[in-house]
C-alpha cells in the first residue's frame, strides 16, 4: 500500500468509526454488530502501526495513551463556571421571574425559558480548537480546574473531533456533566464487590473518583457517560439562543441529555417541575433537581451575573427525602477559622442515592434545640445539600439509655481553651497553631484571591504539613529546593517553579495579605478598605477600636475581631517573622486626589496575559474605578484579552471605548499624570 492509500484509509475509516460511536455513545442506536467495529478498529491501528506519521491527537486509537500522572496541572477557564441559586418551590421560582422581566422589560409571553435536569455528576470543561478536542478540565473553583484531559479522552462519548467540517479556525468551550448512569453503576458496584473491592457509595462519586484517577487506563475501564449543558468562551461560533448552541452541539456530535423542555413564560416552566417532581420521568441519570434558564444570550449577557451566580438561571431543587436511622454517638469536628461543630455519626442508611453515616448538627443552639441524644432515633434529610442534617429526634422510641451530650469546653485536637463568640452560636478554638486549622489555613493564604501561590496545591499542602515541613505561614517562605524534592509529584523543574511562585508572592498588596491572614470577618472586600485607610500593617496594628469602629463599613463587630487578632502574641510573632522573610506588603494611603479613575466604570472580557482578573480588578479599583459584570451604554471602557466574547461587538455598537492590555497600561499611566 502506498503512503496516498494509507492516507485515504486511515481518514475514511476514522470518519467512518467516528460515526459509529456517535450513534452507539450518543444516540444509544448502534448501527453495526460489535465484531464489525472491532474489526474497523483492528484495521486502523494496524495502518498506524505501518505508518506512525499518521497518527493524530483526534485518532479513535488515541482515546487511551500515555504513562500515568503524577499530579494534575491547573487550567484557567476562558469563561467562570459559575454556581447556581438554589430555589426549593413555585414562590421562589416566581419571584425569579420577576428580578428576569423587571431587568430585560419583557412580559411573561415575551419571554422564553429553557427546562432542563440539574444532573448530579461532575462539572467539566471541554476545550476543541478547530474542532479538535485538545484539553479539559474540572470546573475546580469557577475560575480555574484540574487538568483532566488523559481521562476525558477515554470517555467514548467525547468526541474526539467535532463533526463538522466548517469548525477550522474556531474555538469552543463546551460545560457539561461527567456522569455514571444508573443502570452501569449498579453493574460496576456488583463487579466491584465480586472483586473484593470497596462498592461506591452512589453514581456521583463513582463519576467524580474516576476522574480524578492519575491513570487514565483505569479510567478507560470506568462506565462514564459526558451530557453537554453549556458554552463557555468561543471564537469564529455565535448563536443568538441558548436552544441554538445546544441544538448545535448535538448536531457535530456531542451528547445532548433528551430531558429539554423550552417554555414559553415561568408558569409553563413551573409545570414541568412538578411533573418531574411527581415522579413523571424514570430517569437512568441521577438529578438532584431542574435548571430554568433565560433562552436568549443577549438577555443573558443583560442579566449578567452576581460573583457567584448567573442572574438568568436558576436551580429548582426537588423536594427533601427523609429517612429515620440511630445516632450512635456525637463527634466534634475543627475548621478552618477554629469552630467546633458537632457531627452526629449514623448507622449508615440510604438517603437521596448516597449512602450516609455522618451529618451536621451545626453548633451548640441547634443541639440545644433538637434535643439530641447519643443513642436516639432521629430523622435525617438532604434537601439538596452536600452534608445530610439532623432534623430531630424521635422522643416516642427513647428507652432511657440514651446519653446527653455537650460541647467541650477545650479543643479535642490540640486542648486549648475553646471559648463561644460573643456575637454568635459558635464555639471556636483560639489556637491558630491547632494541627486541625493549620492545613485549612494554608490552603485559604495560597488561595489565588489571596496570596496566589500558583502550585501550592491541596495535596501539596497535605504533604508538607503531613511531613512537618511548614507548621506556620512563615514556614512557606523557609522552603528551600531539598524540602520539596522528597515530596510525591516533585522534580527539580517543578520544585523551582514552586519557589518562585512563594518568592513572587512577597509582591502581593497589603489587601490581598490582609484576606490571606484569615482573620475573622475580614473579607476581601474589607480588607481593601482597610488596605487602602492605613496603608500599612503596622498603621492597622496601632490603630484603636474608636478608629477602626468609625471607618465605613467596618463597625463594632470587624473591629473587635481586628483587634483580638492584634492582641495575640502570637499573631504578633507570626507578622514580625512574616516581615524579617520579606513579606510586609503595604499599599499607600489614597485621597482623593489620587483617585483618577473616580466614576470609571470599566467591563473585561477575554484572557488577561499581564495579569490575572484579580490583579487588574485590583488595579482599577485602587485608582478609584469600578468593575462591572454587565456591558452598557454607560460603560467607559470595554477592557479586551485573549480571545474576547461578544461583548466585544456589543461595544462596538454602544460606542463603548474599547482597551487592549497594552493601552489599558499607556491609559492608567496617563491617568496618574
Amino acid at each position: 500500500m502506498s503512503y496516498d492509500e494509507a492516507i485515504q484509509e486511515v481518514e475514511a475509516l476514522r470518519e467512518r468509526i467516528r460515526v459509529l460511536d456517535r450513534h452507539y455513545y450518543v444516540l444509544n442506536d448502534p448501527l453495526v454488530a460489535d465484531a464489525e467495529y472491532d474489526g474497523l478498529m483492528h484495521r486502523l491501528q494496524s495502518l498506524e502501526a505501518l505508518f506512525p506519521d499518521l497518527i493524530s491527537p483526534d485518532s479513535p486509537t488515541q482515546r487511551v495513551s500515555g504513562e500515568p500522572l503524577s499530579v494534575f496541572e491547573t487550567i484557567k477557564h476562558q469563561v467562570p463556571m459559575l454556581s447556581m441559586d438554589n430555589t426549593y418551590n413555585a414562590e421562589e421560582l416566581l419571584e425569579f421571574d420577576e428580578r428576569v422581566r423587571k431587568t430585560t422589560g419583557l412580559s411573561s409571553d415575551e419571554l422564553i425559558y429553557v427546562v432542563e435536569l440539574k444532573l448530579d455528576g461532575l462539572a467539566v470543561c471541554l476545550t476543541y480548537e478547530s474542532g479538535v478536542f485538545v484539553r479539559g478540565a474540572t470546573r475546580g473553583n469557577g475560575v480555574q480546574g484540574d487538568d483532566v484531559t488523559s481521562n476525558l479522552r477515554t470517555i467514548s462519548s467525547i468526541p474526539l473531533r467535532l463533526m463538522d467540517e466548517r469548525l477550522s479556525e474556531t474555538f469552543l468551550e463546551v460545560h457539561g456533566e461527567v456522569v455514571m448512569p444508573r443502570s452501569a453503576f449498579e453493574k460496576f458496584n456488583e463487579k466491584r464487590f465480586h472483586q473484593g473491592l470497596q462498592p461506591f457509595a452512589n453514581p456521583r462519586n463513582a463519576a467524580a473518583g474516576s476522574l480524578k484517577l492519575l491513570d487514565p487506563r483505569v479510567t478507560a475501564e470506568r462506565p462514564l457517560r459526558f451530557v453537554c449543558h453549556g458554552v463557555g468562551a468561543s471564537v469564529g461560533l455565535s448563536f443568538p439562543t441558548y436552544s441554538r448552541w445546544i441544538e448545535f452541539m448535538g448536531k457535530v456530535g456531542l451528547p445532548l441529555d433528551p430531558h429539554r423542555h423550552p417554555c414559553v413564560g415561568i408558569r409553563e416552566a413551573i409545570e414541568w417541575t412538578e411533573r418531574y417532581e411527581r415522579g413523571l420521568e424514570d430517569l437512568d441519570l441521577q438529578a438532584d433537581g431542574l435548571v430554568v434558564k433565560v433562552d436568549r444570550r443577549d438577555l443573558q449577557e443583560k442579566l449578567g451575573a452576581t460573583s457567584k451566580s448567573p442572574r438568568w438561571q436558576i436551580a429548582y431543587k426537588f423536594a427533601s427525602e427523609q429517612v429515620m436511622t440511630t445516632l450512635r454517638k456525637i463527634e466534634v469536628q475543627v475548621g478552618r477559622t477554629g469552630v467546633l461543630t458537632p457531627v452526629a455519626v449514623l448507622e449508615a442508611v440510604q438517603l437521596g442515592g448516597t449512602t450516609v453515616s455522618r451529618a451536621t448538627l451545626h453548633n451548640e443552639d441547634e443541639l440545644v434545640r433538637i434535643g439530641v441524644r447519643e443513642g436516639d432515633q432521629v430523622m435525617i434529610e438532604k434537601a439538596g445539600e452536600i452534608i445530610p442534617r439532623v432534623i430531630r429526634a424521635c422522643l416516642t422510641e427513647r428507652s432511657g439509655d440514651e446519653t446527653a451530650f455537650s460541647m467541650p469546653d477545650h479543643c479535642p485536637v490540640c486542648g486549648a481553651a475553646a471559648v463561644r463568640d460573643e456575637d454568635g452560636v459558635a464555639v471556636r478554638c483560639v489556637n491558630v497553631s491547632c494541627p486541625a486549622q493549620i492545613e485549612g489555613r494554608f490552603r485559604h493564604f495560597v488561595s489565588r484571591a489571596a496570596m496566589d501561590i500558583e502550585g501550592l496545591g491541596k495535596q501539596v499542602i497535605h504533604q508538607l504539613v503531613e511531613k512537618e515541613r511548614v507548621r506556620d505561614l512563615a514556614d512557606l517562605y523557609r522552603l528551600d529546593l531539598q524540602s520539596l524534592l522528597d515530596l510525591e509529584g516533585f522534580a527539580d523543574k517543578s520544585a523551582r517553579n514552586l519557589l518562585d511562585a512563594v518568592e513572587r508572592s512577597k509582591e502581593r498588596g497589603l489587601d490581598r495579605f490582609l484576606f490571606g491572614l484569615g482573620i475573622r470577618q475580614v473579607g476581601l472586600h474589607v480588607s481593601g478598605i482597610l488596605a487602602r485607610e492605613f496603608g500599612s500593617m503596622e498603621g492597622l496594628r496601632n490603630a484603636t477600636l474608636e478608629r477602626l469602629q468609625g471607618i465605613s463599613e467596618v463597625g463594632p463587630v470587624v473591629a473587635r475581631c481586628l483587634k483580638d487578632f492584634f492582641e495575640r502574641p502570637d499573631n504578633l510573632v507570626l507578622l514580625e517573622e512574616l516581615s524579617r522573610l520579606g513579606v510586609c506588603p503595604e499599599r499607600m494611603v489614597e485621597d482623593a486626589g489620587e483617585r483618577p479613575l473616580e466614576g470609571k466604570t470599566f467591563v473585561m472580557t477575554g484572557a488577561l496575559t499581564r495579569w490575572s482578573r484579580e490583579d487588574a480588578r485590583s488595579i482599577i479599583e485602587s485608582r478609584g474605578g469600578r468593575i462591572s459584570n454587565s456591558l452598557s451604554g454607560k460603560t467607559d471602557f470595554l477592557v479586551v484579552g485573549d480571545r474576547p466574547g461578544s461583548k466585544l461587538k456589543k461595544a462596538e455598537q454602544l460606542g463603548v471605548k474599547i482597551l487592549d492590555e497594552d493601552e489599558l497600561v499607556e491609559y492608567l499611566a496617563w491617568s496618574e499624570n
